[in-house]
């Protein structure tokens, strides 16, 4: 099966040597990129690209798809993060299986809309029968490719840590669904729309054993490994208090640094942390929007990539955003290496790049992340023709003028969005259910 996007203002390729190519063509072949240039030619299906900037699809390294179902919610508004996760623990206690299906439904084709073919998702908690598998189904329907990850919590606050006890589980029964999920759905196949990897919560939610196993469980598998790391002031203090050493020197004793690991956040890594990481060839999912919502600062990305440090972005959770546009968290990125650091700091293709290709190497999928032959054809086309890019001198400079919504996605070849709709599910109608879940928890 063929597609030939054709005529597009500008393709900005993600190659090794940044590629702009004007008035070009990209031919899709059975789910990968088989050409790029002028004057192409297909018996298939042509799309035309006039007035559009074509990029490969964006990448979101960092998600908790069920906190869709908590936006904006009263008392968690304005705390930290520890304060925030207590107010919002009891409401994700009364989850179930299908508020994690409906969530995902959701917020998935929030970031479809947003340009964003491929999503990773960090699953903690899985209260009342929930289980990974509820969200696996939900991207299958959307059509995103998907990384989740079999997160855990196993210290509640009754052993000193932070969430309550119901929400924790036995850490035999962590492994064993670790176990079971990877089996189940994990595919190392290039091109796979599903990969699974392991992510206890956080050093201050699961034990040192637990953290420790996981990574030999992920490398006996050959699973990537995934947790939150250095996210604020608090999360160093607790490191230094209960562990005698900084996150990243946690990280490196127990087996969590390596091109199969990549932390969240990591606001507050030091210089001798940034080139651990670098070194290691650990990667990084950067969620400014969420680092500014919690007022966890400004993470170092700018030093992080001078030194050679894989960084993504993440939307992080909905709850903590409130949003889930990966190419607003682009342009958030941009603007907050500039503001920490000066004009020239972050270029609006820099912070694209890191977006699409930067994602896809922090979550290890060099099939993807470029418009170049042979690559998996995961493709957006942005209408620069409309208000947002009127006037606009250089269109290709997406994230300085916008737009923010994407008019048509292609995932493996498969269009996901059509002329700025959902082409997969009926979105209206998985909003209206996401609704009436919500306002089933505020009762």
């Amino acid at each position: 099966m063929e597609t030939l996007i054709r005529n597009a203002e500008t393709v900005l390729t993600m190659d090794d040597t940044m590629t702009e190519l004007s008035g070009a063509d990209v031919l899709i072949r059975d789910g990968v990129i088989a050409a790029v240039g002028q004057g192409l030619a297909t018996t298939g299906e042509v799309l035309n690209a006039a007035g559009c900037v074509v990029t490969p699809g964006l990448v979101n390294t960092h998600h908790h798809l069920y906190q869709t179902l908590t936006r904006a919610v009263p008392g968690g508004q304005d705390a930290l993060l520890f304060g925030w996760l207590q107010t919002l623990y009891p409401i994700w206690a009364r989850f179930g299986p299908e508020e994690m299906r409906v969530s995902a439904l959701v917020g998935l084709s929030e970031l479809a809309l947003s340009g964003c073919t491929m999503s990773s998702d960090h699953l903690y908690l899985f209260p009342n029968g929930s289980r990974l598998d509820d969200t696996i189904d939900a991207a299958a329907e959307v059509g995103l490719r998907f990384h989740p990850t079999r997160g855990s919590m196993s210290i509640g606050e009754s052993a000193g840590g932070l969430p309550p006890d119901n929400l924790v589980e036995r850490e035999a029964d962590i492994l064993k669904d670790s176990i079971r999920v990877v089996d189940a759905f994990h595919d190392p196949s290039e091109g796979a729309m599903v990969r699974v990897g392991l992510a206890p919560c956080s050093p201050f939610s699961v034990s040192r054993e637990l953290m420790r196993d996981s990574a030999l469980l992920a490398r006996d598998k050959g699973v990537m490994l995934h947790t939150h790391l250095a996210e604020n002031d608090e999360d160093i203090a607790y490191s230094e208090a209960q562990f005698g050493m900084r996150p990243g020197q946690y990280a490196e004793e127990l087996g969590w640094t390596g091109p199969d690991v990549w932390h969240a956040h990591a606001v507050k890594l030091d210089a001798a942390e940034i080139d651990l990481f670098a070194r290691s060839h650990t990667g990084v999912a950067h969620c400014p929007c969420s680092n500014c919502r919690l007022g966890s600062g400004i993470a170092p990305v700018r030093q992080m990539r001078d030194a050679g440090v894989k960084v993504g972005l993440g939307v992080d959770g909905s709850a903590s955003n409130d949003a889930g546009n990966l190419m607003a968290e682009a342009r958030q990125a941009m603007l907050l290496q500039r503001v920490a650091g000066g004009a020239d700091k972050m270029s609006a293709r820099e912070a694209l790049r890191i977006a699409t290709r930067g994602g896809a190497e922090v979550l290890g999928r060099d099939d993807l992340g470029q418009i170049a032959p042979g690559k998996r054809a995961d493709i957006a086309l942005w209408d620069v023709s409309g208000v947002e890019s009127a006037g606009s001198w250089d269109k290709a400079a997406l994230l300085l003028a916008g737009p923010t919504r994407v008019r048509d996605l292609f995932v493996e070849g498969r269009r996901v969005v059509a002329e700025g709709r959902m082409a997969t599910i009926d979105l209206p109608r998985a909003i209206e259910q996401q609704n009436r879940l919500a306002r089933a928890l505020m009762g």
